[in-house]
């Protein structure tokens, strides 16, 4: 609330699913035991719209879920990705001022998605693209052949939202085996999310893509998936003799924008504002994987300035996204 009015909400990573693409899904994730999960995966219209009525969120900025196109080839993800942001379109008309979205963007042909980027901002008013982990089964977003990417999203003035998915199995296995029976999730939401977005965001700096476009905008879900934290000792770590000089934490907190999204930690969130400043956090929730009235009570017992939460509440997306 500022000066007794309701503030303007707007969530940023808020997913969905489309049939089409899901039918190309190899396995689902332990997540996916969540009551009530696909049902509200797959819903665009009336029990999205009413549950984004009674949490109090104006605008969702819908992005489809985890891995999208990623995985896929590039004779298959193409075309598909095109089918998948016209259905994304025809949802969002029905629903005017409620709901945005965020193109899939098929990198598996890094050419043809620098492309489908600029067709889905400039023909279908998308407000950027998103990613999702690992392209194929081992290759990071920061590879010089996905560029090309970034090059367009720098050009239209977009950002592009990186966001996690399963690591690979390699790694599930060596790092998280042991512990998967009995707890699922730590491969994915409670750790390995984290640990393989935080990876993604680390490579992204070192790559050098900033220097080559320094327009270029990235998000990072969870509160940064826990870099602001850490920015500080790998700018420190990385400055030591036998690194090649690095600038890790100023090039992060220039490029760099963070969300709420599936965070909803008062400290986590006081240290992201002292690191990143209020102008480089954006609400999210993360739906329907975390549902939305709690995020949006935490926003309104927050401990910061009516001037701040309204920028996080609305005011940095309008800007970012040009909303």
């Amino acid at each position: 609330m500022t000066n007794g009015k309701k503030s303007t909400v707007i969530a940023l990573e808020e997913h969905y699913w489309d049939h089409e693409l899901t039918q190309h899904f190899t396995g689902r994730g332990p997540e996916m035991r969540i009551p009530g999960l696909q049902e509200r995966l797959y819903d665009l219209g009336t029990l999205r719209i009413r549950e984004m009525d009674e949490a109090g969120i104006d605008l969702q900025v819908l992005s489809h879920g985890a891995p999208a196109v990623q995985r896929l080839d590039a004779q298959t993800a193409v075309p598909l990705a095109r089918k998948v942001n016209d259905n994304l379109l025809a949802a969002i008309k029905l629903h005017p001022g409620r709901l945005e979205g965020f193109a899939v963007l098929p990198s598996a042909d890094p050419l043809a998605a620098a492309d489908e980027l600029e067709r889905c901002v400039i023909r279908l008013g998308f407000k950027g693209g998103m990613m999702h982990g690992l392209t194929g089964q081992n290759e990071f977003l920061d590879l010089k052949k996905f560029w090309p990417i970034y090059e367009r999203a720098a050009a239209l003035d977009v950002p592009i939202y990186l966001h996690p998915a399963v690591p690979h199995k390699a790694v599930v296995d060596a790092y998280y085996g042991d512990y998967l029976e009995q707890y699922p999730t730590l491969a994915t939401a409670a750790w390995g999310f984290t640990v393989e977005a935080a990876t993604q965001g680390i490579r992204m700096v070192l790559s050098g893509v900033f220097e080559a476009h320094p327009g270029l905008k990235i998000v990072l879900g969870h509160l940064g998936e826990s870099l602001p934290f850490s920015a500080w000792r790998i700018d420190m770590a990385l400055s030591r003799q036998g690194n090649r000089s690095s600038a890790f934490r100023d090039v992060f907190r220039e490029h760099f924008w963070i969300t709420t999204s599936g965070n909803f930690s008062t400290p986590a969130l006081l240290c992201c504002l002292l690191e990143m400043g209020a102008d480089r956090i954006l609400f999210s929730v993360d739906y329907p994987f975390v549902m939305s009235p709690p995020g949006v009570q935490w926003m309104q017992e927050l401990p910061v300035s009516p001037e701040d939460k309204e920028k996080i509440l609305n005011g940095n997306a309008k800007r970012l996204l040009k909303l």
